[in-house]
């Protein structure tokens, strides 16, 4: 390749595939590096724990572009290479084969990590994480009728596992420290839902327990004891307790960071020419008036390429509203907006909350700070228009079916 500074991607993932798609598309057409220490092209996340999973996609459905895509466009992919260091300084980034490698620009999309159980027994055979198409691969083995499959966590992996195991015939257990479901992103109100969901479902949902330890014979797991001494057996054990945004490679070269490295609206991080995006990026988000780091498959397509423009130069300020969306069983879920630190002081639901068929809103101030549409289509741009604007709302007129989203924004106009 040619020996001027690159453009240098760390992490080959779908933020950096879609990075490396923009810088081409909006003309730039010197060395882009793309590194990655896993062995796969860049694929997407979310059919690890969906479609892929369940074994309704195949597998070449995951990736982000086909493998050839990257040599057609002189993206240069480097796999199965760990990048150990950053010198802001020199501008330069050192690979685990100690090659030195110059750059002009770099983004850091270097992702998070499962956070691990820290458990006696934890690190058996049969104690599964779900982050890396291997993981998906293996969990996909372990879900058999009649199986016991025990999920540690019930957010949103750990329930999208629970689904998938259940649909494949095991016979499940999920638990979870907190009272419900989802508590914490979806407040009491919503989260009863996803409960009664998988409780209709058969799965055997425990909240309010604590894990004490992974029992095991020989080395692999056979099940779970809880705190109060309580032991339920398992063939395989999921755990889904958060991820950890991997920002060591950031701290070691002097990046600021604080709940991941820490940018501005346009990605710009506390080095010169050096940018982060997706799961990695705690970026200031000029609508919401904070940072946010969102760990979601829209955020990872769609911050990496204003990074990518504004490695270019480009005037850049990346406002767009956390997106997020999950499928469980036959419910389908769009989730839009932030609820911040201050969170919420009401939810209003429009529609049947138990046929499961309805939008949720959470507001604070008569304003809509988030919407949740489940089983509703084609209301998430009403949605984010309501919550871009500002504007109180009248919570009758929102919990009202027959009165459209859009007509609700035009009245607070008024």
């Amino acid at each position: 390749m040619s020996s001027s500074p690159a453009f240098v991607i760390v992490g080959a993932s779908l933020a950096g595939a879609s990075a490396a798609k923009t810088l081409r598309e909006e003309g730039y057409d010197g060395p882009l590096v793309l590194i990655g220490d896993e062995s796969e092209h860049p694929y997407e996340r979310p059919p690890l724990s969906k479609g892929y999973l369940m074994g309704n996609d195949a597998r070449e459905k995951i990736y982000v572009h086909p493998r050839e895509w990257y040599a057609e466009h002189s993206v240069e992919l480097r796999l199965g290479t760990t990048v150990t260091a950053v010198d802001p300084a020199a501008h330069q980034v050192t690979l685990d084969d100690g090659t030195r490698l110059d750059y002009a620009k770099l983004l850091l999309a270097t992702g998070s990590s499962p956070r691990r159980l820290t458990v006696p027994g934890a690190d058996q055979e049969g104690v599964l994480y779900l982050r890396r198409v291997g993981d998906s691969d293996r969990l996909k083995e372990a879900l058999r009728p009649g199986a016991a499959v025990v999920v540690v966590g019930a957010g949103w992996i750990g329930l999208e596992a629970a689904a998938a195991a259940r649909t494949a015939g095991a016979a499940v257990t999920v638990l979870e420290s907190a009272e419900l479901p989802l508590l914490g992103p979806l407040g009491r109100e919503a989260a009863q839902v996803f409960a009664e969901l998988h409780r209709a479902h058969d799965v055997d949902l425990r909240c309010g327990v604590q894990v004490a330890e992974i029992t095991g014979d020989a080395g692999r797991a056979t099940g779970v004891r809880f705190a109060d001494g309580t032991r339920i057996a398992a063939d395989t054990v999921v755990v889904g307790v958060g991820i950890t945004p991997n920002t060591a490679l950031a701290e070691a070269a002097g990046l600021t960071v604080d709940n991941g490295i820490v940018t501005d609206a346009a990605l710009r991080t506390s080095a010169p020419d050096v940018f982060a995006a997706g799961d990695v990026a705690n970026a200031e988000h000029p609508l919401l008036g904070t940072r946010v780091r969102v760990e979601h498959w829209a955020n990872a397509l769609n911050q990496p390429q204003a990074a990518a423009k504004a490695m270019l130069g480009q005037d850049v300020s990346y406002d767009r509203l956390p997106y997020f969306f999950t499928d469980q069983y036959d419910l389908g879920m769009e989730y839009t907006g932030h609820l911040g630190s201050g969170g919420y002081d009401r939810v209003v639901f429009r529609g049947d909350v138990a046929a499961r068929e309805f939008i949720a809103f959470w507001l604070a101030d008569g304003r809509v700070l988030a919407g949740m549409n489940v089983n509703v289509w084609d209301v998430t741009g009403p949605v984010q228009a309501l919550i871009r604007s500002g504007a109180r709302i009248d919570a009758g007129a929102l919990a009202d079916p027959d009165v459209p989203l859009e007509s609700l924004l035009d009245d607070a106009r008024g």
